[in-house]
């Protein structure tokens, strides 16, 4: 029940291994994100991700606290890069493990809604037209208001 925030590329078999164990409980759900090659308006050459790493550090850890408590995880781990990335490369890898699967499938989206809009992470694409700011968009807000409500029941 960990997190890293890293310059190093994500060995995703590894953190799968090292989650799983070995006696895996009965459902594993991971979700890795990759660089894309485009953004809504324009083809994308690179990635650089800026951080502030103690918030950062502080805001994944509790988020996984949350899914794990929330969830009844038996593990998690949450992996985000910083840095220069280029296309493909992985920027995040989530792993949750727990007794059924509708559970670990849940926890993961919980973290990966909730990292979207929470993290203190800033992403800045490399366009044909220069560096462009990536904004907040309106369906991760929309995906992380629904764990909102759910915060409240």
């Amino acid at each position: 029940m960990t997190v890293s925030i890293q310059r190093e590329p994500i060995d995703v078999a590894s953190e799968y291994a090292q989650l799983v164990g070995p006696q895996p409980d009965a459902a594993v759900a991971t979700f890795t994100g990759y660089v894309r090659d485009h953004s809504d308006a324009h083809a994308v050459s690179q990635l650089e991700l800026e951080h502030y790493p103690e918030m950062a550090q502080k805001v994944l850890m509790a988020l996984g606290e949350r899914a794990a408590d929330q969830f009844g995880l038996s593990r998690w781990r949450i992996v985000h890069r910083y840095g220069l990335l280029d296309v493909a490369e992985t920027i995040v890898w989530v792993g949750a493990v727990a007794e059924h699967r509708g559970e670990a499938i849940s926890a993961s989206e919980l973290m990966m809604d909730t990292l979207k809009t929470d993290a203190p992470f800033w992403k800045r694409e490399q366009g044909p037209d220069g560096h462009v700011w990536v904004a907040s968009k309106a369906v991760d807000q929309h995906r992380r208001a629904r764990w909102r409500s759910e915060e409240k029941a």
